[in-house]
């Protein structure tokens, strides 16, 4: 099967009937089973000085943060690299619109995970009257040519859309105001965007009639359930770039150094108090 058409079969997939929650100790166990992948890519990325390009799109609240965790906390920073711009500055907003996030592009060796993209443009800017319509709806029509660019320079460049119902997105958000845990999530911005439902639709609509090309298609992750949205989208990543095992080779612990009279110190370094905890 041609990759163009692999693409089409994974985008005509049908929706499934809405499997249960996933109990942690499953997710658990298959997490740890696809973070050893991960490491395997990651070496064979760097071995191969791959370029690899990962956007992450959604509504608010539908779990890109958490995914993006999921996906890079047993890599090395060093190589999967996390980029979330904030507000352009009044400089960057003179510049042509892109420039901005192009000197974040992977070089070789490295994986660029974009949290939110140039793809403001077509959502988050246009729903909120940033930008105009006009604006947007010519902006989507250069990014096509651009993300072909992007790959004949031998970028991979791997787009998801994580989709998550309207009762879910209400209920996460919701949490973030009462969960003292995540009001630091919670934005003036998110606030706004609630109310817009219907016209962010129009404008993911529009994105993707736009820029699902068979170059750069536009991979849509089921994200009601959490758990299970981050394995599926790191498991598809897996499948997306190949890669192999690269040889290692057997490692020991050489042998300590002998204490050759040194002495612990006599020093009162100040160590911190050691609290109690409730035993079950």
């Amino acid at each position: 099967m041609s990759k163009q058409s692999k693409h089409q079969d994974e985008r005509a997939a049908p929706e499934t009937e809405k499997a249960s929650k996933l109990p942690g100790k499953v997710y658990a166990r298959e997490l740890e089973r696809l973070h050893v992948e991960l490491v395997k890519l990651q070496q064979w990325v760097v071995h191969h000085k791959l370029k690899v390009c990962i956007v992450f799109e959604g509504r608010d609240a539908a779990g890109k943060g958490g995914t993006i965790k999921a996906l890079t906390e047993r890599v090395s920073p060093r190589v999967f690299r996390v980029v979330a711009l904030p507000a352009p500055t009044e400089r960057e907003k003179t510049q042509m619109y892109v420039q901005r996030y192009l000197p974040h592009l992977p070089a070789g060796g490295e994986v660029v995970i974009f949290d939110r993209s140039w793809y403001n443009r077509a959502g988050v800017e246009r729903v909120m009257g940033f930008c105009s319509e006009d604006v947007s709806k010519r902006f989507l029509e250069t990014l096509p040519g651009m993300e072909k660019s992007m790959i004949e320079s031998g970028i991979i460049l791997i787009k998801y859309w994580l989709e998550v119902g309207e009762a879910e997105q209400e209920r996460r958000l919701k949490a973030r105001i009462s969960d003292g845990r995540k009001t630091w999530k919670l934005s003036p911005m998110d606030l706004k965007s609630y109310a817009h439902w219907y016209d962010y639709s129009r404008a993911r609509d529009d994105m993707f009639a736009a820029t699902d090309t068979p170059w750069a298609p536009w991979f849509v992750v089921r994200s009601d359930d959490k758990k299970r949205g981050r394995l599926n989208t790191i498991s598809h990543l897996l499948r997306h770039i190949p890669y192999e095992e690269l040889p290692q080779s057997k490692v020991e612990l050489p042998d300590r150094q002998k204490p050759h009279g040194y002495v612990d110190p006599d020093y009162p370094f100040k160590f911190i108090a050691e609290q109690t905890y409730p035993v079950e």
